[in-house]
């Protein structure tokens, strides 16, 4: 999926987001976003997917503002309420089908969007949501695809809720790839939260989506080759969140691609053909 002029104010709001969030100064904050402005323009005149265009622009921000993570609170916080709530919510007896809404529930913990306000309450949120279902639903169609899966990971917190997922493939016989950032870049899952959420004492393997540079989707270009192995030979892709939405549908000859996630955008709503806001499993074949 291309960027478009909703996306480029939407973004730049976001990298406003993040100053604010290492309580960089006014003049500061204004000097960030116009250097990302120029360099957004840009970018926007190459045929490039979004996620792409976004990794660039906050890799600057990031540079400019003199952190490397300015979201490392928030996603301690995040992993810590998500871990609350699943004690909470999560039972033993959940099937696929429902632990795959709670990890789309999950997905709900995303920062810095004009479109989107995270819940302050997570648990009554879930409770609220999953009695509302999934708005697409090819979970059975997904689990029958399910002998050697690739999950993409999306946020922190998020994660915790797809623990439980990973391990009830696991338990079912599937062999699990999972894939998280990198390297930090806005609120998004790094090895730091997988080995936090006990992925990696679940999965066959857990590897980076790039060596060490922070970039939001899949981008073939930057994945390491055990990634790339990985996805030439899954029978089933599990792409949770957006950025791995916008990456993905730029790429032909895929394996079959469940995307995992809360619609938080119009853009991705008209894209998919769903109200934003819903909650979709949605199974493609590339």
């Amino acid at each position: 999926m291309k960027i478009t002029e909703r996306c480029f104010e939407c973004l730049l709001s976001r990298i406003s987001y993040e100053c604010d969030l290492i309580c960089t100064d006014t003049i500061k904050t204004k000097e960030i976003t116009e250097k990302c402005r120029t360099l957004l323009i840009e970018l926007c005149k190459k045929n490039e997917a979004a996620p792409q265009i976004s990794s660039r622009v906050h890799r600057l921000a990031y540079r400019e503002m003199g952190s490397i993570d300015p979201y490392q609170s928030l996603k301690e916080k995040d992993n810590a309420d998500a871990r609350n709530a699943c004690e909470h919510v999560i039972t033993d007896t959940m099937n696929f089908r429902d632990l795959c809404l709670a990890a789309i529930i999950g997905n709900t913990l995303d920062y810095g969007s004009k479109e989107h306000a995270v819940t302050k309450d997570l648990v009554a949120h879930f409770s609220h949501e999953f009695e509302k279902g999934l708005t697409i639903d090819n979970t059975e169609q997904m689990l029958a695809l399910s002998d050697r899966v690739v999950y993409l990971c999306d946020n922190c917190g998020e994660i915790i809720f797809d623990s439980y997922m990973i391990r009830f493939l696991k338990e079912q016989g599937s062999h699990v790839t999972v894939v998280v950032r990198g390297g930090p870049i806005i609120n998004d899952a790094t090895l730091i939260d997988a080995h936090t959420a006990g992925i990696d004492t679940i999965c066959d393997l857990l590897l980076t989506n790039t060596h060490g540079i922070a970039e939001l989707g899949y981008n073939p270009d930057l994945a390491p080759e055990e990634v790339r192995e990985a996805i030439e030979n899954a029978t089933l892709i599990i792409a949770k969140g957006m950025a791995n939405y916008e990456s993905l549908t730029e790429i032909e000859g895929l394996p079959p691609v469940a995307y995992c996630m809360t619609v938080k955008c119009s853009p991705i709503a008209e894209s998919i053909g769903v109200q934003k806001g819903s909650r979709i499993a949605m199974l493609t074949n590339q």
